[in-house]
């Protein structure tokens, strides 16, 4: 099985151009029409309309107010339009550039105070082509002739189906409620509690509300013929309700395989802190591979371990677990507790992540399996870019974010070389950053304070350049002579070396270093744990 072809299926869309337009910045940048508000609150009320694949509704956003303004940036993808915007019960105008909309507001707002518009929208939203990664909306059925719909749009952005401020730096501090309109004989499951279900003859109207900030590619609408059922986790924080919202078809499926769904809270709350949203989690069948929409995880990985029944490692580890449950619930803590304020930084969302399977390992099997995990990903890093992307044009990084993040973070856990310490600033990554945005250099920064060490070349190095470090050793008896080449200025990053059958704490350079040892040296390796080349060179 080709590997780097499954995980080039696994990655989002990945932008490789250059040249950027005026377009890639209205997106990518905190503009001055999205800079002097400060978004607190989504009301998105639809109507799916399942036979002629089109959506309806209104979105009321509330904002405060952060300094005078009257002009107000919203995006909606075409083929969606707004059909009109009212504020303080009258209709505002609008100019549109491409899918960037100005609002012009009848008066300046007065800084402090909280305001109101409700957005009125409609049209067909694109069809995803390849779900997760083209994203859009997909609309299906399933074996028994019920329509089956959900939308999944990272990447492409949540304003490929409805009007919102389409950056991820601003998240509502108050929440969001979603109200979904279906055919009676079908269920809307989106993000947090359902709170409500109103009724007509031919419809269903279920509405739920977050009570936490969210990333706004993650309000999710998933729509089927689905069965539903519940248990406790016993959590650090006391219980956590714990829903499955599966298709009627699969439900004795979905039990056996959704057992693993508790175990994987637990390794997590041991390894980053408490669930961060303790009003419940979710899991809900999707008619795709699954995606990290907070307190809604989508599953659609055909209830078998590995991701679509393979080991992306290729050392049998990855087999021991259902990879959409484990990858996409340990974006809970990294992409919805923690959110990059630019998609640039998503390696903090991916890379983590990715580390998270290695810690399910460690957790449940140990840090042999971990580690046989771990290192046997690196096949799949292809140093095609560097990890961090261009900031302000939406452009995301290599998708070595992933694997290559994940044996970044491997390798540091080694330089920490204590397990508490190392466990320590996962977990106050997730409590000091709780339901915030951040950037990159906020959590280098935050980890080089926790260890009381400067890794700003150990992060540009692997963040910020496609090169890993080479080791180049001569051997001589028992000298042993190194230096470090392929490097960024100030790399001086120690590994543990294996000298014979003995390991060896060695602290390289760029310089040549020569040490006399206590024995005749006959073989030398880097030890497996620590992202880097090796060459012995003949004297």
């Amino acid at each position: 099985m080709n590997y780097r072809f499954l995980f080039l299926l696994l990655s989002c869309s990945i932008s490789f151009g250059q040249n950027y337009s005026r377009q890639d910045s209205l997106r990518g940048q905190i503009t001055a029409e999205r800079a002097w508000w400060d978004l607190q609150h989504y009301q998105l009320d639809v109507t799916v309309d399942i036979d002629d694949q089109s959506i309806s509704g209104s979105n009321i956003i509330t904002y405060k107010v952060l300094k005078n303004g009257d002009r107000l940036q919203l995006d909606l993808q075409e083929p969606m339009r707004i059909e009109k915007v009212v504020q303080d019960g009258k209709e505002l105008e609008w100019t549109s550039e491409g899918i960037t909309h100005f609002v012009k507001l009848r008066k300046k707002m007065k800084p402090g105070k909280e305001e109101q518009i409700k957005v009125f929208f409609s049209g067909k939203p694109r069809i995803a082509k390849n779900p997760p990664w083209d994203g859009g909306f997909v609309f299906t059925q399933d074996s028994n002739g019920k329509a089956f719909v959900a939308n999944a749009n990272q990447g492409i952005g949540a304003s490929i189906w409805w009007p919102n401020k389409d950056h991820p730096y601003d998240e509502p501090d108050q929440g969001t409620v979603i109200s979904v309109t279906t055919p009676k004989d079908l269920m809307d499951v989106s993000n947090g509690r359902l709170i409500k279900v109103d009724s007509t003859a031919t419809t269903k109207t279920w509405t739920w509300q977050v009570v936490n900030p969210i990333n706004n590619y993650g309000i999710n609408v998933n729509i089927g013929d689905y069965v539903h059922f519940r248990e406790i986790h016993e959590g650090e924080k006391g219980n956590l309700d714990v829903d499955y919202y599966v298709l009627r078809e699969n439900e004795a499926k979905a039990r056996k395989q959704f057992e693993q769904t508790t175990g994987m809270l637990a390794a997590f709350e041991y390894w980053f802190g408490p669930y961060p949203f303790y009003n419940g989690f979710k899991l809900v069948e999707a008619p795709y591979l699954g995606m990290e929409h907070k307190s809604s995880v989508t599953y659609g990985n055909g209830y078998k371990n590995g991701y679509r029944g393979y080991d992306l490692s290729g050392s049998g580890w990855g087999m021991k677990f259902d990879f959409i449950i484990i990858h996409e619930a340990g974006h809970e803590w990294f992409a919805n507790n923690i959110t990059t304020t630019d998609v640039a930084d998503l390696w903090v969302h991916e890379g983590f992540t990715a580390y998270s399977e290695n810690l399910y390992l460690d957790y449940h099997f140990g840090a042999n399996a971990a580690a046989d995990y771990v290192v046997g990903t690196r096949k799949i890093i292809m140093n095609d870019k560097p990890i961090i992307g261009t900031y302000g044009v939406r452009e995301e990084g290599s998708s070595d974010m992933y694997y290559k993040g994940a044996n970044m973070l491997h390798t540091l856990r080694q330089l920490i070389e204590d397990d508490l310490q190392w466990r320590g600033i996962l977990r106050g990554l997730n409590e000091d950053f709780r339901h915030q945005t951040v950037s990159s250099k906020q959590v280098e920064d935050y980890i080089s304070k926790a260890t009381g060490k400067d890794l700003s070349a150990f992060f540009n190095q692997y963040l910020r350049t496609t090169m890993i470090p080479k080791l180049e050793v001569k051997m001589a008896g028992n000298k042993l002579s190194y230096r470090y080449t392929n490097i960024v200025d100030d790399f001086d990053m120690p590994v543990i070396a294996m000298l014979n059958d003995t390991e060896k704490w060695i602290f390289p350079s760029s310089e040549w270093k020569t040490e006399e040892l206590d024995l005749d040296l006959k073989f030398f390796a880097v030890k497996r744990d620590f992202y880097v080349d090796y060459e012995l060179i003949a004297n």
